[in-house]
This record gives structure tokens, sequence and C-alpha cells, in this order.
């Protein structure tokens, strides 16, 4: 390890600063648990925010200043991606919607994630070449080295994206496992006489703590319900802001009642069926895929451990009959 180092940098040094890293780790680590805060506080200050705004903008319109209170680092990442007009493209639309999907609907998300798209290939890729070139960590040849560090250029421009598609999928699925429950709880409100974002309203209070996710989203077509100028541009908002295919379905089949006129409670409860089958199914699904998925580990791990224990005695007596008897 020694011989990849640079002069006057010994293993003992390069242990040291790893076991210091890791003691800052965990500091800091304990020291983020120990001041966690409620997630549905920001939530519902994010929704009283988004219910005046609907309430300026539908109710009273009148001409107001767009100015928005940031602190200095978000200031400081505003200004620079706006010098690359970075927040003038058809990307940022882009972008934006699919921080909507992933759950970070303020005004800052966007600005945060294009400065990270823009810095950190910069960054990695200087971190690349100083590792490469200056230490002479690696022993790589020219070509090898010029492409590790555009590979990691790469990776760090794309890293951004991956993180917002797996906390989409993430999302998604805790969403999707209890929306089931969910529609059972507007069925009963709808039976009850409630309106729509009346029910809707009911339901985040008793599924709060369960899925705060969901709830979100809708307690924000709850209030989007009771602002916009017509009811299904809130549903389509909320196709718009979960990229679920059982919400599609959910806002598809609320738009149709109110269109056509038919049973509210009717159509949630079919909803409510159809979703609670599929998630059965997929569970069935899974308990069938678990005997192919354990022959191999089976016939590693099992099966020779157990042919040791039937055939260890046996085999000790042939040993010491034949053998060493013979001898």
């Amino acid at each position: 390890m020694e011989q990849f180092l640079p002069e006057g940098i010994t293993g003992e040094d390069v242990i040291t600063l790893l076991a210091a890293t890791s003691a800052f780790l965990v500091m800091l680590a304990i020291w983020s648990t120990g001041i966690i805060k409620d997630g549905m506080d920001t939530r519902i200050k994010a929704l009283q925010e988004r219910r005046s705004d609907l309430k300026r903008g539908y109710v009273a319109p009148v001409k107001r200043s767009q100015t928005i209170k940031t602190n200095k680092h978000v200031g400081f990442m505003h200004s620079l991606v706006s010098k690359f007009n970075l927040l003038k493209n058809e990307q940022a639309e882009k972008f934006q919607l699919k921080l909507t999907q992933a759950g970070y609907r303020s005004k800052e998300a966007l600005v945060i994630f294009l400065f990270f798209k823009l810095v950190l290939p910069v960054i990695i890729s200087l971190i690349a070449v100083i590792a490469i070139y200056g230490f002479g960590m690696f022993d790589l040849t020219d070509i090898q080295e010029f492409a590790a560090v555009i590979g990691s250029a790469l990776i760090a421009s794309y890293s951004p994206e991956i993180f917002l598609s797996n906390r989409t999928s993430k999302r998604n699925l805790l969403m999707q496992n209890s929306l089931p429950d969910m529609l059972d709880l507007l069925v009963i409100c709808a039976e009850a006489g409630l309106t729509l974002d009346a029910a809707m309203t009911r339901v985040v209070k008793e599924m709060s703590q369960t899925n705060p996710d969901l709830c979100d989203e809708f307690n924000l077509t709850a209030i989007e319900l009771g602002f916009l100028p017509e009811r299904r541009l809130a549903l389509h908002n909320l196709a718009n802001r979960v990229s679920l295919p059982s919400i599609k379905a959910v806002t598809a089949t609320l738009i149709q009642a109110e269109k056509y006129g038919t049973p509210l409670a009717q159509s949630l409860r079919v909803l409510s069926d159809e979703f609670r089958n599929e998630r059965f199914m997929k569970a069935e699904e899974k308990a069938a895929r678990l005997p192919a998925i354990m022959t191999v580990p089976l016939i590693l791990f099992i099966l020779p451990t157990l042919f040791i224990v039937l055939m260890g005695p046996a085999t000790c007596q042939i040993n010491d009959k034949f053998i060493n008897g013979g001898a």
C-alpha cells in the first residue's frame, strides 16, 4: 500500500485519517438523531403556504412581489445557477416535475438540485485528477486514467437524478401499500355524506402517522379542491405530482364520477378491491418465486453440510476399520 502513497505519507497516517473521519461521521450521526423533528410539522407548514398562495391567486388576485426569502447558501446557489441560465430551459421544468414526484415541492429544491448537478461533476473530476495524476495512487495507463476521470465526472453528473429516481420509487412503494386502506376510509366518508374534499381531509387526519407521504398529497388535493376554479384541475395536479399508475386510475375515476354523476362510494369501493387484490397477487408472486430463489443457497450451503453430518460418521467408521485396522 505504501508504494502507491506519495513521499512523506505512511500507511499509519492514512489509517489515522480514516479513523478520525469515521469518528467524525459517528458523532455527526449521533448529533443528527438527537435533533430530529417530526416531519409532519414541515409538511403542514408547506401546505398552509400552498393554501395561502391559492387563496391570493384565485380568491383575491392582486399583483404581488415574487421575492423569496432564502438563506445565504441558497442565495449563492441561485446566483450561480442563474448565471448559466439553468432555471429557464426545458430541462428545468422536467427536473421540477421529478422533484415534485419525489416529494420535494419547496421553492429552493430546484435550485439546490441544479446546483449539485452543476458542481458535483467539477468537484469529483478534480478529485480524480488530483488522486490519479497528482498522487499517482493507481497504476493505470494513459487511456485508463483519462477514462477514469471522464467516467467519474459522468457518474457525478447523473448521481442527483439517480437519487431522485430511488427516492421516487421508495415513496411510490409506500403510497401503493397504503392506498387501499385510504380508499376504504374514503368510501366510509363518502357513504356518510361528506364531499370529496371533506372526506380527504378527514382521512388525512386519521392516517397522517401511518403514511405521511400519501396523506400529504391528499391534503394538498383537498386544499386545491376548495380553491381552484375547476375541481378536475386539482385531480389532474394529483396525477402529475405522483408517478403511480394506481393514483392516476383513482383520479380518472374521480373525474369520471364528477362528470357523469356516478356514485362516488361505489367507484372508490371497486378501486379499493382491485388494488387490494393486486397487492395480494404480488405477495403470492413473491411466495411462488421463493423455491426457485432458494435453490442456489440450498445447493451451495445446506446440502454440503447435510452430507457431512450424514456421511461423516460412516466415513470415520470405514476409515477406522479398513485403513487403520489394516495397518
